[in-house]
């Protein structure tokens, strides 16, 4: 059987919990209150450790693109989705129609959009870079709160501090 980490790491949008094994991440998700549970960062197989330092680079400013292994359960619609969420560039954003095109069935947009929400690995798997089709923001399973921040931080990132004066 296949040993299962977890751990957390603090961000500032609240603690992240990661879920892993040695050789893939599994989830990544905001939580509220959760107890400490982090393991050791040195106890921690080296791919958590990877993803745990990817992560925070991500919060610095100093990443844009994961590459570490990934897994979460799903139908083949539903892995479909969450390939073509890996194809949104850091700094970009796509509207839920434009995703369902994009898999080829303009006429999936709900189910791409329930899809969306489903997605495990937030920020890794970026659903945050999905928007409304007319520029809103909408659904967020972390909080359109959080869903601004990331893609503001992205912005920022990607394309440096814009000021008006």
């Amino acid at each position: 059987m296949t040993e299962i980490f977890i751990t957390s790491i603090p961000s500032p949008l609240g603690r992240l919990e990661i879920v892993g094994t040695e050789k893939e991440i599994n989830a990544a998700n905001f939580k509220e209150n959760i107890e400490n549970q982090d393991v050791g960062f040195d106890d921690l197989p080296l791919l958590m450790q990877d993803c745990v330092r990817q992560l925070l680079d991500y919060f610095e400013g100093k990443r844009q693109v994961f590459d570490f292994p990934i897994h979460q359960k799903g139908t083949d619609f539903q892995q479909k989705v969450w390939a073509a969420l890996l194809a949104i560039p850091f700094g970009k954003t796509c509207s839920y129609l434009e995703l369902a095109r994009k898999i080829g069935d303009e006429k999936s947009i709900r189910a791409v959009g329930t899809t969306n929400g489903k997605n495990q690995l937030g920020i890794i798997v970026p659903c945050h870079r999905v928007i409304g089709s007319n520029g809103d923001l909408t659904g967020y399973a972390g909080g359109l709160w959080r869903k601004r921040w990331l893609l503001e931080h992205e912005q920022k990132v990607a394309h440096g501090l814009q000021t008006l004066f």
